[in-house]
């Protein structure tokens, strides 16, 4: 799956009014929880990526499924997961389509539970190849892709 959702960046009125203040609210139709404020566009996009990281390493936290991005609509632009995020995702995702627990996963790679539990945290530092072992042991493998940047970079996919 492509970890990139539609984005909604929309000017807050109702903060410009109460304070004087140029304001942007950020939501993720696909990602309940995903919803971030800035004082500019420009930072709603740079808070929108963590703002979809964090969120959608709290379906992790909780054991759901990861939601599958739709298109995005009219005037909503579409963000990109992290890479290392994406293939965390995608390595979860592959976990609870299998039925693989953390204990079976461990101990197909050789590992203590805790291992695979840090290699699922979206949260914590993993080193990618670690993560494309664990994907290789459930018959998986990452495809990364880049694109050029289009000419309103607002409108742009990160890569992932």
């Amino acid at each position: 799956m492509r970890y990139a959702y539609p984005c909604r960046i929309l000017r807050d009125e109702e903060e410009a009014r109460a304070t004087g203040r140029e304001a942007y609210t950020v939501t993720f139709p696909d990602v309940y929880g995903a919803n971030t404020g800035a004082w500019s566009r420009e930072e709603a996009l740079a808070l929108a990526q963590d703002c979809l990281d964090v969120a959608l390493g709290m379906y992790v936290g909780a054991r759901r499924d990861i939601p599958a991005p739709s298109a995005p609509g009219e005037g909503e632009v579409q963000i990109a997961v992290a890479p290392i995020v994406a293939a965390k995702l995608a390595l979860y995702t592959a976990m609870r389509e299998q039925g693989v627990t953390n204990v079976a996963l461990a101990e197909r790679l050789g590992l203590q539970e805790n291992a695979v539990r840090r290699l699922l945290d979206p949260g914590h530092r993993s080193h990618i190849t670690s993560v494309e072992q664990a994907l290789a042991a459930l018959g998986r493998t990452l495809v990364l892709e880049d694109r050029a940047v289009a000419e309103h970079p607002e409108a742009s996919v990160s890569p992932a």
